[in-house]
């Protein structure tokens, strides 16, 4: 599995291949994978269409190596259903944050869970496979060493999980921006990515500013009146997008509880006091 996936979500694709395939036939499947007998390869629409080398074999008048056309066809998830998916996983600060930086959490399929849903293939009845090969039994080997390389390039594109069940990383995008926390995120992702100005030289000019001589009795007394009341300034537009980044449970809270929970408490404990005390 190791020679094929180094992620976990590639590792775990395979693993729930393995229980539904059988291993003589993945056994060849791997074979073919690493051999290189797949001539081509390419997924759109989450369909995948591949080109696979066969063998020569005399024994069955098989003089020249055959090529087979190879499919697999996922069962894509119902709009619904993602919409319903697509809400929980906005609500949840671990999961969307890390999906706003193109990660994938590792509880992506624990979510989906919670709503009977999932990305990874449960049962056969998830996808779809043909072959141009004489063989019967499907899948056959052509079939695994394809599925095999899917979850090769599940490891250069995590969110090929999401196109392969019906949602495209960009419409991703766009449905958990469109949540209340999915702005936040956004603008604070922008307003990192700002450009930096130009300047002309690498050292600070320095400023001269001319300093008028102040009354002594002036200076410590003044002749206004200090205001009676303090205005509260405006709340901040994303209101602790540092700590809500970190998601439910950073590396390093080793509590149960949820960090954002406890947080959430310890910032409106200092509101309330610095209230009082204007």
């Amino acid at each position: 599995m190791a020679q094929f996936s180094r992620t976990w979500w590639g590792q775990r694709f395979i693993a729930a291949l393995e229980r539904l395939v059988d291993p003589g036939r993945l056994s060849r499947g791997r074979s073919y994978a690493r051999g290189g007998k797949v001539k081509s390869f390419k997924i759109k629409n989450g369909l995948v269409t591949a080109e696979v080398r066969g063998s020569v074999n005399p024994y069955f008048g098989v003089y020249n190596e055959p090529l087979y056309i190879t499919t697999i066809e996922f069962q894509p998830i119902s709009k619904a259903n993602w919409a319903a998916a697509i809400a929980y996983v906005a609500s949840k600060a671990s999961l969307i944050s890390r999906l706003m930086l193109n990660e994938i959490p590792d509880t992506i399929e624990d979510a989906f869970a919670k709503l009977d849903l999932h990305l990874l293939p449960e049962s056969k009845s998830d996808f779809t496979t043909t072959c141009s090969c004489p063989d019967w039994s499907n899948p056959c080997k052509h079939i695994a060493g394809v599925h095999y390389l899917i979850a090769r390039e599940l490891d250069h594109d995590p969110f090929l999980l999401f196109e392969l069940r019906g949602l495209s990383r960009d419409n991703l995008k766009v449905e958990l921006v469109k949540s209340p926390l999915g702005q936040a995120l956004s603008a604070e992702l922008a307003a990192q990515q700002s450009l930096p100005e130009p300047d002309t030289t690498y050292y600070t000019q320095p400023t001269t500013q001319t300093v008028e001589t102040a009354d002594l009795k002036e200076f410590w007394q003044g002749n206004k009146r200090l205001p009676q009341t303090i205005d509260l300034s405006p709340p901040a537009s994303v209101p602790a997008v540092l700590i809500k980044k970190q998601g439910d449970y950073p590396a390093f809270w080793p509590k149960e509880g949820s960090f954002i929970t406890v947080m959430e408490e310890l910032y409106q404990r200092v509101r309330t006091k610095n209230s009082t005390l204007l």
